[in-house]
């Protein structure tokens, strides 16, 4: 069989496991065959995954690509803390995870309490060694030293090792000395200046302890994840990376840190993928699924992403509480996060006034409407029972129960108008979320296009673009699995990256140099984290030109624009970033209609008044189809509310796109 064939006949299942459901899509050579969904499984998500590929057509599969939030779920999960892992630093320095920084997560709370560290005192060890910043070693480890430490460890039952000595970033001789020992001791050995190596102790450390604690879990959970594909013929794992990257399984093993943000990485990918199909640079994700919203940016075609995030922490309208959790050094798609997916819960508050989340039916026991045990109202018996969904969903294999979705509704108040308050609460929290993505980053939202994607966010574009100016709205094509398409639409990424480099064209060929001889065939992605000298933060900004006098023009041009000035500084080149990237064979976008327009009706709550509205059947709306608000247009995974005033039409790669007249 020639290369073309083979390519041709390759099977690939991509599995996104969400809070709610579980979304395969099933690729074979360059068509999808099949897509659907299963409700997940929350305390052991590979059974879910394992349950979900027997459904494959045809049993066959030579691929798996996958998505999980495991590593989230865990750091929220009793703030991540396991007693089987330990830390090993530079004597005096054992409480530096303690220490932390100044911020606090609620200024004005007299009882504030900082998140407790990830691991105990008593599981914290002192080693003495010491490096300096002018890269060089003063103070050696000694094996002696090594010898009693590790003894130490097995006696109080250490399993999984952070190693993180002060400045190893810039001399990391000590640190290799001290993993290479105890590799041969202890099955989990994370190392800082593998994972992190940059400055800043308490982030460098932080890292390489959260990537320690999870690296048991995440290791436990893929080999259970392997012997249930099966050995003969074993098809091949990769993960998506929070980076929008794919990445192998054994890199996933070293660095599970990669992956917290695996999910909603893969739908801004997918996003990136459609708009550059269309011809369109300035984007804005909304990925609206069973438990939570995500908003995102694409600018000029490039996929927003940050050096930092704090994991395992409280957020306020979307923003990460600083001080509330664990910072984690590492590259990730920049999104915000609110609470506002169709699992959310609807309640009041002391002051008896109506509140949108945070919490979540999820999957068990869902919403009411589900009929499997819930009785709390969430957003989507709100849905439900102002009509905009009906009475199925997943091609009728669920029966959503409206008399329940009422019911549910009755306990805070008439139905309806607890409904309709509540749509519009979650609307006003993702219309704030896409602020900041947008407006605090000096971005105008009018002049970009909404992508509305997971199962519940065509059901909102409408009134989100409303609130924000926006005038166009795309919804791609199998919006309620959309982000496990965007596995399918993902390249491999492998990351490397220097500290304050001397000479950025130097370190950036070196990097360049290395990861190509790893990972042949690879084309580069360059960026730089800058900030001007006294700043306590840095700017992530895309190279092109790797000369330090362009990533400074670049920096000051980003600086202007997030922040809206510029100062008469000197700028720091503090952290630059080399990813190889590696394509992979995509699927085609193009979908034809294939069922019958099938148009009904049934009331729903239209301005304010119950009317008739008609459905359509998205199955059958071919290429330049056009229809008119009110209206609903169903299909296997979402629905789409198209309002007064608003026209969809099909575009040419089955995109269903939404023009308003916002006057």
């Amino acid at each position: 069989m020639n290369r073309l064939a083979r390519a041709q006949s390759v099977v690939t299942a991509s599995v996104d496991v969400g809070g709610t459901f579980t979304d395969v899509v099933v690729q074979r050579g360059s068509r999808i065959v099949s897509s659907f969904k299963v409700l997940t499984v929350p305390r052991a998500p590979e059974v879910g995954v394992l349950s979900a590929l027997k459904d494959v057509p045809g049993g066959r599969i030579d691929e798996v690509v996958h998505a999980t939030t495991l590593g989230s779920n865990a750091l929220l999960d009793r703030h991540g803390r396991r007693d089987d892992t330990g830390l090993v630093t530079t004597r005096g320095f054992r409480d530096v995870i303690t220490i932390g920084r100044q911020n606090r997560s609620e200024l004005y709370n007299l009882d504030f309490q900082r998140p407790p560290p990830l691991i105990s005192p008593g599981h914290r060890y002192e080693l003495e060694e010491r490096s300096l910043v002018a890269r060089k070693a003063v103070s050696h480890v000694r094996e002696r030293d090594l010898a009693r430490l590790s003894g130490r460890m097995q006696r109080d039952r250490v399993r999984s090792v952070a190693v993180s000595f002060l400045d190893s970033y810039a001399d990391p001789e000590n640190e290799r000395r001290a993993a290479s020992f105890f590799r041969k001791r202890f099955p989990y050995v994370s190392v800082s200046s593998e994972i992190a190596p940059e400055p800043r102790e308490y982030e460098r450390t932080s890292t390489t302890v959260v990537n320690a604690l999870l690296m048991p879990l995440i290791s436990d959970y893929i080999g259970r994840l392997e012997r249930g594909l099966g050995s003969r013929p074993h098809p091949s794992l990769t993960v998506m990376a929070s980076s929008g990257g794919l990445v192998s399984v054994e890199e996933v093993r070293r660095k599970p840190v990669q992956i917290i943000e695996s999910g909603p990485a893969a739908g801004v990918m997918a996003c990136a993928e459609l708009v550059r199909l269309l011809g369109i640079g300035n984007a804005i994700s909304l990925d609206m699924g069973g438990t939570t919203a995500k908003a995102g940016t694409i600018t000029d075609g490039t996929v927003e992403t940050t050096s930092e995030l704090e994991v395992g922490g409280t957020s306020h309208h979307g923003r990460k509480t600083k001080g509330s959790g664990y910072p984690v050094r590492f590259p990730f798609v920049d999104l915000v996060e609110v609470s506002a997916g169709g699992g959310t819960i609807i309640s009041t508050d002391d002051d008896h006034a109506l509140t949108v989340g945070p919490g979540s039916a999820g999957s068990v026991p869902g919403p009411a409407c589900y009929g499997r045990g819930g009785v709390e109202p969430t957003l989507t018996d709100a849905n439900l029972a102002t009509g905009v969904l009906g009475e199925q969903m997943l091609g009728g294999a669920l029966k959503l129960d409206v008399s329940a979705a009422r019911r549910s509704l009755e306990r805070l108040g008439d139905p309806m108008h607890v409904a309709e308050g509540a749509l519009r609460l979650a609307d006003l929290e993702m219309s704030r979320a896409i602020r900041m993505v947008t407006v605090e980053r000096g971005l105008d939202p009018s002049q970009f296009v909404l992508v509305a994607f997971g199962g519940a966010g065509p059901q909102h574009a409408a009134d989100i673009a409303g609130e924000l100016g926006i005038r166009k709205i795309i919804v791609p094509p199998r919006p309620g699995l959309f982000s496990a398409l965007g596995l399918l639409h993902s390249d491999w990424r492998f990351e490397g990256r220097v500290a304050f480099p001397g000479d950025p064209s130097t370190a950036f060929a070196s990097l360049e140099a290395k990861l190509k001889k790893a990972h042949p065939g690879s084309r580069f992605l360059r960026t730089a984290d800058c900030r001007y000298a006294g700043q306590g933060s840095e700017l992530t900004v895309q190279v092109g030109n790797t000369d330090q006098r362009a990533i400074v023009r670049e920096f000051e041009r980003a600086h202007n624009a997030t922040f809206g000035f510029q100062l008469e500084r000197d700028v720091e080149i503090v952290v630059i970033r080399v990813f190889a990237v590696i394509r992979r064979s995509k699927p085609s976008m193009r979908r034809t209609a294939t069922a019958p327009l099938v148009a009904g009706a049934r009331r729903a709550l239209i301005e304010g008044e119950m009317a008739r509205m008609k459905i359509y059947n998205r199955d059958g709306l071919a290429s330049g189809a056009t229809v008119r608000g009110p209206c609903c247009v169903e299909e296997y995974d979402s629905t789409i509310l198209v309002p007064p005033g608003w026209r969809g039409f099909v575009g040419h790669y089955g995109e269903f796109v939404m023009e308003g007249d916002l006057n």
